[in-house]
C-alpha cells in the first residue's frame, strides 16, 4: 500500500469518527504509567488522542504521532482547547518513512496494526533505542477481535505478547521484558456497545 493510499484509508477511518471532545485513555495505559514519574513520552499511532491528552495532564512532554492529518489536525485542536498544546507535539507520520526524533522516557504503542505494508518490528526496534536509560516501551495489541473492529479477517493471527518481543529483537544487554502477557477487559466501542475482549501487553525496559 502507498503513503497516499495509508493516508488516505486512516483519514477515512478517523473522519467517518465523530470527532472526541474528551477521548478516552487506554485502560492498560494507566495500568503502567500512573507511579511513574513524568517525563518524556512518544505516543505511536495517537489515533483520538486520549493517550496523549492523559499523559500531559500528569505532567508528560508527549510527541503524539499518526499517519492520518484528520487525526493529527483534530488532536492538535483538543490540546489548544484544553490548554495542553505547550505538553502536546503533534505530528504526521508514515512510520515506514519517518520516525520522530529525540529520546523519550516512555513510548507507547497501542494496536499498532495496520493493513499498510508496515515492518512493525523494526518501527519497535526503533523505538526501543530512543528509549533513555530507564524508560519503557509499551506496546498493546489486540489478542481477539472487537466486534466493532475495522479489521474483521475471520483468520486473523494474534501473535502473543512474548512472540513480538522476539521479532523485536532488542538485545537482553541492554532492554529487560518486564511483562508480556494476555489480560482480558470489557471494552466499550461506538454507541456504547460493549464486549469482552482480550490484549496482549509486553513492556520492555531499557536497562543502561
Amino acid at each position: 500500500m502507498s503513503t497516499t493510499s495509508a493516508v488516505t484509508f486512516w483519514d477515512g477511518v478517523y473522519a467517518a469518527r465523530p470527532a472526541a471532545t474528551d477521548p478516552r485513555p487506554n485502560v492498560r495505559l494507566g495500568e503502567t504509567v500512573t507511579d511513574l514519574p513524568p517525563g518524556d513520552a512518544l505516543d505511536l499511532g495517537c489515533g483520538q488522542g486520549g493517550d496523549a491528552l492523559w499523559l500531559a495532564r500528569r505532567g508528560w512532554r508527549v510527541t503524539a504521532v499518526d499517519v492520518s492529518a484528520v487525526a493529527v489536525e483534530r488532536l492538535t485542536a483538543l490540546a489548544l482547547a484544553q490548554g495542553l498544546d505547550g505538553r502536546i507535539d503533534a505530528e504526521r507520520h508514515d512510520l515506514r518513512e519517518s520516525f520522530p526524533r529525540g529520546t523519550f522516557d516512555l513510548v507507547s504503542a497501542h494496536y499498532l496494526h495496520t493493513p499498510l505494508d508496515l515492518d512493525r518490528a523494526a518501527v519497535l526496534r526503533t523505538a526501543g533505542h530512543a528509549l533513555r536509560p530507564g524508560g519503557r516501551l509499551l506496546v498493546v495489541d489486540h489478542g481477539s477481535t472487537a466486534p466493532w473492529s475495522w479489521d474483521q479477517d475471520p483468520d486473523a493471527r494474534y501473535p502473543s505478547a512474548r512472540e513480538v518481543a522476539e521479532d523485536i529483537g532488542l538485545d537482553g544487554a541492554a532492554w529487560a521484558v518486564e511483562r508480556a502477557d494476555a489480560s482480558r477487559r470489557i471494552a466499550t466501542g461506538p454507541g456504547g456497545r460493549t464486549a469482552e475482549v482480550t490484549d496482549h501487553v509486553l513492556i520492555i525496559r531499557r536497562t543502561v
